[in-house]
């Protein structure tokens, strides 16, 4: 019960840090977390103390926060900055942990060697969480924050492996530098090939159950939540490293398919819903556990006689200078190269000063909290000869790792902003208007492509009048601001050449009749003119196209005239394979929907048409009986719209692409919506 209660303390906490985050943008969510642990560890009645196996602990928060981090990272600016991320990710890790190994190790000779080094290697990597969610002022300028992105996703991997090979070495109570060259060489590339094989696998047992009729959301969601604990435990078991054999199938994506279409849109939406809950909670959680231990772990080390408290804060202190000045001189050094051999300039002052803002992004956070808790309590367990070895120094350590954290927490969210370029000015309020209005039609047109997503031959006709009311909506929006619409002719004239083709495939396949093949083409034909009419362009290929289709109506005219030729069946033929070719229409028009460069109310709309033209020809007159369903379904559907719209303007709203008060503005008319619509009922 102790457990449970934990677990919900930690929870409630997460969920009022995220409310807490939007009233005070200024400080960074982490060191509000931080604080809510506080406040759990002061007001409980018992000390929260941690009892969780390391090896589970890793499994549990590092390897999906590692996955998720891999598969939103942005693979062309990583490849574009490789040099310096590899530099930063592996060569600046390395180097922290040697030089704060050798210096605790100088300094405090209680703490052994391979201690300090295990201290050094879970100081070397950023945190993500503790980076993105700094001040909303500070304005990192491109390239600095591409290289602090690649080198969140990279350096995590290289810091927990070598931590490994520390704490390794202290329980074998051995080190050899060739043993352990060669360990790492395979675990590191035994990891690399883990996480391509079953990324592989993973991949193939998706296509497999998509082969046979299997596209339930839930199923394929749920096995990529699944994928990086598989991943990290099978590699585990073949003893390469589970962590980069994570990052690598988390960098490959292998498990999202490549193809495009309303389950695969479905499919992303709620697997990037998902992500983000379970991203924000792991986060979150570790915290605030954090901030629980800091207080047990301070008292502890407080209370140590042999230590003074000003010693311990001055080694905190310096521990986080000497930090700090290891990673400003590899990144000052680091970019003074950049800009001497790669842009063939002078290094400014400019420059120094954004390597300093650099430096001070790479705050600790979650990522070292975890590796230090995995930190065992003993060395050796007790035998019938030999008494249970502590771990040597193991609270000394924890301190000082969560000093550190606390420290560039501080520095990252107070003194960053300071340091790092000012925006150019304030929008306008016309321009926060200009710029809301634009999010609202992205919003509308988000949940214009996830109700076509979610269709279903039950709820197809309720679907569709929500779709045109939002549809509506957008045009309304776009009256109301005098946004100018692009013309659709293009689209439809696309659509007719997807008809076109379809109905030439059949001809060459003499699934239909010639004639009947060509009478169609012609209709397509006097389509596609009645649509070019407006353009007062002319050109050969126009003339050829007024030539084909007059050669192709005498044709038809005299076809017509034939005794044969005007009969039941050949008009069956003629709207079977209309029916064919609005079939084939529709099902592209619906991969359509998830392009971004055309516009969703236009592929929307076209789509309506072509959907309702199937109804015809299908002669499926609704009744009264159906009409009553159609108008029951469509007001769960428009619950469902509402729902959405409600999740897409708070996901706009966090991603800083929503002003404050327009996203209230917004809420506040989906609340109204909803009132109407239960009134209604």
């Amino acid at each position: 019960m102790a457990t449970l209660t934990l677990c919900l303390l930690l929870l409630a906490a997460v969920l009022v840090s995220s409310v807490i985050d939007q009233i005070v943008p200024k400080v960074s969510l982490p060191l509000i977390q931080i604080g809510l642990g506080l406040v759990i560890a002061l007001i409980a009645s018992t000390n929260i103390t941690i009892a969780l196996d390391p090896e589970l602990f890793l499994v549990l928060f590092i390897a999906p926060l590692l996955y998720d981090e891999a598969k939103n990272a942005d693979k062309a600016a990583l490849w574009a900055h490789i040099k310096p991320v590899l530099s930063l990710a592996i060569g600046l890790v390395v180097a922290t942990a040697l030089i704060i190994g050798f210096t605790l190790n100088l300094i405090i000779p209680s703490i052994p060697l391979f201690a300090a080094f295990a201290l050094g290697a879970a100081l070397g990597p950023t945190d993500a969480v503790a980076v993105t969610s700094l001040s909303k002022e500070v304005n990192i300028p491109a390239r600095q924050k591409s290289v602090l992105k690649g080198e969140l996703l990279l350096n995590d991997a290289s810091g927990i492996v070598s931590f490994q090979f520390a704490i390794a070495a202290g329980v074998t109570g051995s080190f050899s530098l060739l043993n352990a060259t060669e360990v790492f060489l395979l675990e590191f590339f035994g990891g690399l090939a883990a996480g391509v094989v079953l990324g592989l696998i993973g991949n193939f047992i998706v296509r497999r159950v998509r082969a046979i009729g299997v596209e339930n959301t839930t199923f394929h969601v749920l096995f990529e939540v699944f994928i990086p604990f598989l991943v990290y435990l099978i590699s585990q078991a073949l003893h390469v490293s589970g962590i980069i054999a994570v990052v690598v199938a988390g960098l490959m994506n292998v498990i999202s398919p490549r193809m495009m279409g309303p389950s695969v849109s479905r499919m992303n939406i709620v697997s990037s819903s998902v992500w983000r809950v379970l991203s924000f909670a792991l986060n979150g959680v570790v915290f605030v556990l954090l901030g629980t231990q800091l207080p047990n772990a301070m008292r502890r080390t407080w209370d140590d006689v042999s230590i003074s408290n000003g010693t311990l804060i001055a080694y905190v202190v310096g521990l986080t200078f000497l930090l700090l000045a290891i990673r400003f001189a590899w990144v000052l050094a680091m970019d003074w190269v950049h800009a001497r051999r790669g842009e063939r300039r002078r290094f400014t002052a400019h420059d120094a000063k954004m390597a300093l803002v650099t430096t001070l992004c790479g705050a600790k956070g979650t990522i070292t909290l975890s590796i230090m808790f995995t930190i065992p309590m003993y060395l050796s367990y007790a035998t019938v000869d030999h008494p249970a070895i502590r771990f040597p120094q193991r609270d000394l350590l924890i301190f000082l790792a969560c000093g550190v954290i606390v420290c560039t927490l501080l520095l990252a969210t107070f003194v960053v902003p300071l340091l790092s370029p000012k925006p150019a000015r304030k929008e306008s309020e016309q321009e926060v208007h200009d710029r809301d209005t634009a999010c609202y039609i992205d919003i509308l047109r988000a949940v214009i492509e996830e109700l076509t997503a979610r269709q279903t031959p039950e709820n197809r006709g309720a679907t569709r009048a929500v779709i045109r009311s939002y549809s509506d909506r957008i045009e309304q929006i776009k009256e109301n601001n005098d946004i100018e619409s692009e013309s659709d002719v293009g689209l439809r004239l696309q659509a007719l050449a997807w008809e076109r083709e379809r109905a030439l495939e059949l001809i060459e396949e003499d699934a239909v009749a010639p004639v009947v093949g060509y009478q169609y083409l012609g209709r397509l034909d006097r389509t596609e003119r009645l649509l070019r009419h407006s353009s007062d362009r002319t050109s050969f290929q126009r003339y050829v196209l007024r030539l084909r289709a007059l050669l192709r109506r005498g044709l038809h005219a005299f076809i017509r005239e034939l005794p044969s030729a005007a009969t039941p069946a050949r008009a069956d033929e003629l709207r079977q394979l209309q029916l064919d070719c609005v079939n084939y229409a529709i099902a592209l028009l619906e991969i359509t929907l998830s392009d971004s460069s055309v516009p969703t109310e236009d592929a929307t709309a076209l789509l309506l048409e072509y959907q309702n033209a199937r109804l015809t020809l299908q002669e499926q007159r609704p009744t009264i009986t159906t009409a009553f369903k159609v108008v029951n379904r469509a007001e769960d559907v428009r619950r469902l719209a509402l729902r959405l719209e409600l999740e897409q303007i708070q996901a706009k709203y966090e991603d800083e692409c929503l002003s404050r008060e327009g996203a209230k503005r917004m809420r506040e008319n989906v609340n109204l919506m909803q009132l109407d619509l239960e009134d209604n009922v």
